[in-house]
């Protein structure tokens, strides 16, 4: 079970190594789970996790894994020492509740009934396994550690499987996580990772910590420095898929193209469109009406330049790789598709391909052919973070 747990979680994106692996299988051998699954389920967590941006998808795919299967662990409990074992033999049987007793607790709300359990739970300060003080009207407490009566409450022990169920489902680190889907505020920050500040054009900016220390060597008399002013050199291409089966996605992509159009911190940006694979034409409206030809585009560029591609890389093999693949059956291409994802690359050598797929669905042909062309990376923040990182 604890080896298919392990694949489950690399299967779902948690960068789980075996060195961790087998130090997880040491600690449930020394018996710190207590054959507990809310206990396995921190045991594992603080051992297999890293980061706590993945603490979100370690209580998805936990939750996934045990929702319908038995949990078996080490029980070291059995170790038990000799006073846990005295205190054992002295304790007091947990008297039934009379019918008054229970119709007391009938007539209390879930609200009321958990009150009055916190209050007698925080007035206990001692040993309690018999005692005359119980939620609801007084008397004997059905509240023991292993009391059984269907009205009683089970304080901890082995019943904390829907606690831990429960904490995983809650999914209370889903905002850590950086794999999410991104928001356009998300993607902004994301593209000013991309600036690169040079100092370029006239001296119009005053420099102010030249300007002191000319103004002392001159004695105190002000001698005014200038520099050039601090501008953004990076000039960025956007090549989007639009259509067909990038349709799903296209909500995330407008997002990444409004993000990158209303930028301000770049020299020079294009964004330009296409369907499943660049041809001759790069078409500058997502109905792809209009356009300009692939190699005058090309031709304004140079080393200077980053490019983006999005795409999800999954179409037919002749649309990639054969001359008249489109899938337009009214274009015929004259050079295939690769041919000019390779002018491309040999024009911008910074380019990265931004795949809105999750990377577990990239297996196709054209995938794998287009990924030994260019880095690709998901389209989400980590994955625009690498690809950012990769065109710097």
């Amino acid at each position: 079970m604890f080896i298919d747990f392990f694949y489950h979680l690399r299967d779902r994106g948690i960068p789980v190594s075996p060195t961790e692996f087998l130090a997880l299988i040491e600690a449930l051998e020394k018996g710190l789970a207590a054959a507990s699954l809310s206990r396995f389920y921190a045991l594992a967590r603080s051992i297999l996790v890293k980061r706590v941006e993945h603490y979100d998808l370690y209580d998805a795919a936990f939750a996934e894994f045990f929702r319908d299967r038995p949990f078996t662990a080490p029980d070291k409990r059995a170790e038990i020492t000799d006073d846990l074992l005295d205190w054992l033999e002295e304790a007091k049987f947990v008297r039934q509740l009379t019918e008054e007793q229970l119709a007391a607790l009938e007539e209390l709300d879930l609200d009321e009934l958990r009150e009055q359990f916190e209050q007698r739970l925080a007035e206990q300060d001692e040993r309690h396994d018999g005692g005359d003080t119980w939620v609801g009207t007084g008397g004997t407490s059905p509240f023991g550690h292993s009391g059984h009566h269907p009205t009683g409450v089970r304080v901890g022990g082995e019943g904390m499987r829907g606690s831990a169920m429960q904490i995983a489902t809650k999914r209370r680190f889903r905002n850590l996580r950086t794999d999410r889907v991104l928001d356009t505020r998300q993607i902004s920050v994301a593209l000013r990772k991309l600036r690169r500040l040079t100092r370029t054009g006239r001296d119009e900016e005053l420099d102010l910590e030249a300007t002191i220390d000319a103004t002392a060597r001159n004695a105190g008399d002000i001698e005014m420095v200038f520099r050039p002013p601090r501008e953004n050199q990076v000039k960025l291409l956007l090549l989007a898929d639009v259509g067909g089966s990038m349709t799903p996605h296209s909500e995330l992509v407008s997002r990444l193209l409004s993000a990158a159009s209303n930028a301000h911190h770049f020299k020079d940006f294009r964004i330009y469109y296409f369907h499943n694979c660049p041809y001759e034409t790069l078409y500058t409206d997502i109905a792809r009406r209009k356009g300009e030809p692939t190699r005058e585009v090309l031709d304004q560029l140079d080393r200077t330049w980053r490019c983006f591609i999005v795409g999800d890389a999954a179409m037919a093999p002749p649309e990639l790789m054969q001359p008249g693949g489109s899938v337009n059956y009214f274009h015929y291409n004259d050079d295939a598709g690769i041919t000019w994802l390779h002018r491309i690359r040999d024009t911008i050598e910074r380019t990265a391909w931004l795949n809105p797929d999750k990377p577990r669905w990239w297996q196709s042909f054209t995938t794998h052919k287009i990924g030994d062309l260019f880095p690709m990376y998901p389209l989400t923040l980590d994955g625009l973070d690498d690809a950012i990182a990769e065109v710097r």
